[in-house]
C-alpha cells in the first residue's frame, strides 16, 4: 500500500467514526455541483454563425445562466449549483429548450472541437454592450485572439463546478484535528484536492475524451503532424482528446513566459497570478495595448487577467460585480474547485451525462481524501507531458505515463486508481452497490477495453459510416437540437426564464446609465484593486 492509499483509507476510517453514519451522510448530500457549457452556434450551412447573440435570451453581460464566452456565436449555457446530478442536468436541459426557442434554424454544435470555419477574421469577438465593462470583456477577448489566434478559442468544453458543505468542513477539521480557522482549514484542502486533481488530470481525458478528430478547416496551413482520416478530416489513431493536447493555445502560454502558477498553498496560487499580471511580457508589448484609440489587449503583461491562465483546475470564489478573481480569493477564499477538462460528448444530447457526473464526483472526495504533497518542477513537468500523451495517444496499446518518475502503464495506472477510488464511492452512495460505483465499473471496463471509450466510439462510427468528423458531428447535433427543442419547460421555470432575461436587461441599462469615467481610468481602477490596504 503506497501512502496515498494508506492516507485515504485512514481518512475514510475516521470519518466514519467521527459522526454517526447518518450525520455523515448528510453532510456529504450538502455538496453542489454546477455546469458551465460553452457551445457553438452554427448557421444552416454548416459555418460559424454571424448573427448577434439573441436579444430575446437577455443580456450576455448580466444574465446568470446564459451568457457568451470568447465569441458571439459562442454560447455559454450555466447551471446553478445544486446538489443533485439529476436536478443540474435537468436544469442544463432547460436552458438548452429556451435557448432553441430563439436559434431559428441554428444548431448548437454538438462537438468540443468547432465546425467549418472561414478563417480567423470572420470569427466575431463577444459583444456585452456600451458600458466600460463590457468593453473591458471585449477587449480581454481582442487580446486573446492577438496573443493565441481566435481560431482556438472556439475549441468548447464543459467546466464541472464542485464543493462540499459546512457540515461536511466541519467534520473533517474535526477528525484531521485541526483546531484552526474553518475557512482557512477549506481553502488548504481544497488546495490538496487540486494537487491531486492536477496528479490525475489525464484520466479524465483517457475516460470522457470525445474529442479525437478535427475539421481541416481547424488548422489551415499551420503545421501538423495530424493523420488525414479523409479529406476533410484529420487525427490521431489513439487520439481520447486534441483539446486537451497540444495544438490549443495552453501550451503557448508557457513558453518564454515563465509562467507556472504555484499550487503549493492558496497564498501562494495567488501571488504566482499576481506576479503574472503584473509582469510586462515582451512578445505581448509588441502587439501594443493601445493602438491608436483602440485597445488590442487589456495590457501586455503575461496574463492580461487571472481567468487566461489555462489550468485544467481552478480554486474559485464568487466575484462581486468587477471584483478581481484573486482579490475575492485572498478575502474570502475558496468556494469551490472548477474542473475544465470535461469534452463536449457528442453522444450525449446535453453533451454529458448522469454517469460522468456521479464519477467525477466521486474523483473529488478521492482527491481530497488522498496524501497530497506539493508537487515539484519535476512532477510538474511530469503532469503536463502525462496529459498530452494522453490527449494524443491515450487509446495506444502499452503506452506509459510517468508516476513518481517512473514510467507505469496508462491502463495499470487507470485500474489501481479506479479500484482504490471503490470505497469512496460506497461512502457517497451508502451501500456496496449505488449508482456512483456502478458508474466506477464501467469506467474499469474502459481502462480494461480503451474500445469502450467515447474517443474509441466516435472514430469507430466514422470508420462505419464513412462520414467526414463535420458530417458525424452535423447529424448527431441536429438529432439533439429536435428532442431538446420540442422539450416542455414547467410554468415555474418559464416565469423564472422571462424574469431573468427581463432583469438582466435592465442591469445592463443601469449600469451603461452608471458610467462617469473613461475607459483609460476605469481600467486603471479596477487593475489597482488590492494594491492597497483592504
Amino acid at each position: 500500500m503506497n501512502a496515498s492509499s494508506a492516507t485515504l483509507l485512514r481518512r475514510l476510517r475516521a470519518l466514519e467514526r467521527a459522526a454517526p453514519s447518518n450525520d455523515l451522510a448528510q453532510a456529504l448530500k450538502d455538496s453542489r455541483i454546477g455546469l458551465e457549457k460553452e457551445s457553438l452556434r452554427v448557421s444552416p450551412t454548416g459555418r460559424l454563425a454571424t448573427t448577434p447573440h439573441p436579444a430575446g435570451l437577455g443580456s450576455p453581460l448580466t444574465h446568470p445562466h446564459i451568457t457568451t464566452d470568447f465569441s458571439e456565436a459562442l454560447i455559454e449555457l450555466v447551471t446553478p449549483a445544486l446538489g443533485d446530478c439529476a436536478a443540474v442536468l435537468d436544469f442544463l436541459a432547460d436552458i438548452h429548450t429556451l435557448v432553441y426557442r430563439h436559434l431559428g434554424d441554428d444548431l448548437l454544435w454538438g462537438t468540443s472541437m468547432p465546425c467549418v470555419l472561414d478563417g480567423a477574421r470572420t470569427i466575431p469577438l463577444a459583444r456585452y454592450g456600451t458600458s466600460n465593462a463590457a468593453t473591458m470583456k471585449t477587449v480581454y477577448r481582442r487580446g486573446l485572439g492577438n496573443r493565441y489566434g481566435r481560431t482556438m478559442q472556439l475549441i468548447a468544453g464543459i467546466h464541472f463546478n464542485f464543493s462540499f458543505g459546512d457540515r461536511f468542513w466541519r467534520l473533517y477539521r474535526d477528525q484531521e484535528g485541526d483546531r484552526g480557522d474553518l475557512g482557512s482549514f477549506r481553502s488548504e484542502s481544497y488546495m490538496a484536492m487540486i494537487r491531486n486533481l492536477l496528479r490525475l488530470g489525464w484520466l479524465v481525458p483517457y475516460l470522457f475524451g470525445a474529442s479525437p478528430t478535427v475539421c481541416r478547416s481547424f488548422v489551415q496551413g499551420r503545421d501538423t503532424d495530424l493523420a488525414p482520416l479523409d479529406a476533410n478530416t484529420l487525427y490521431y489513431p489513439y487520439a481520447t482528446s486534441l483539446r486537451m493536447g497540444d495544438i490549443g493555445y495552453q501550451n503557448q502560454q508557457e513558453q518564454g513566459t515563465g509562467l507556472k502558477a504555484n499550487y503549493d498553498s492558496l497564498d501562494a496560487y495567488i501571488r504566482s497570478l499576481t506576479w503574472a499580471i503584473e509582469t510586462a511580457c515582451p512578445q505581448y508589448e509588441r502587439i501594443g495595448v493601445k493602438v491608436g484609440n483602440r485597445y488590442e489587449q487589456l495590457n501586455a503583461s503575461v496574463l492580461q487577467i487571472e481567468n487566461e491562465y489555462y489550468s485544467t483546475v481552478r480554486p474559485k470564489q464568487i466575484i462581486d460585480w468587477l471584483e478581481k478573481p484573486s482579490l475575492a480569493l485572498r478575502r474570502r477564499g475558496i468556494r469551490y474547485v472548477e474542473l475544465r477538462s470535461v469534452d463536449i460528448n457528442l453522444f450525449e444530447s446535453l453533451g454529458v451525462g448522469t454517469e460522468q457526473l456521479l464519477f467525477l464526483e466521486t474523483l473529488m472526495l478521492y482527491c481530497l481524501l488522498s496524501d497530497s504533497p506539493r508537487i515539484s518542477p519535476a512532477e510538474r513537468r511530469a503532469i503536463d507531458d502525462n496529459q498530452v500523451r494522453t490527449a494524443h495517444r491515450g487509446r495506444e496499446p502499452g503506452l506509459t505515463l510517468n508516476r513518481d518518475g517512473a514510467p507505469l502503464e496508462l491502463r495499470r495506472w487507470a485500474t489501481q486508481t479506479l479500484e482504490a477510488m471503490a470505497p469512496v464511492a460506497e461512502l457517497l452512495d451508502g451501500a456496496a452497490d449505488g449508482p456512483r460505483t456502478q458508474s466506477l465499473r464501467r469506467q474499469r471496463n474502459k481502462a480494461v477495453d480503451p474500445d469502450c471509450t467515447p474517443s474509441a466510439l466516435m472514430l469507430a462510427e466514422l470508420r462505419a459510416t464513412g462520414e467526414s468528423f463535420f458530417a458525424l458531428a452535423e447529424r448527431y447535433s441536429s438529432a439533439h437540437r429536435e428532442r431538446l427543442r420540442t422539450r416542455t419547460l414547467s410554468p415555474e421555470r418559464e416565469v423564472l426564464f422571462d424574469e431573468l432575461a427581463a432583469d438582466s436587461n435592465r442591469r445592463r441599462a443601469a449600469i451603461e446609465a452608471a458610467d462617469d469615467l473613461d475607459f483609460d481610468t476605469f481600467l486603471a481602477r479596477y487593475f489597482a484593486q488590492g494594491r492597497a490596504v483592504d
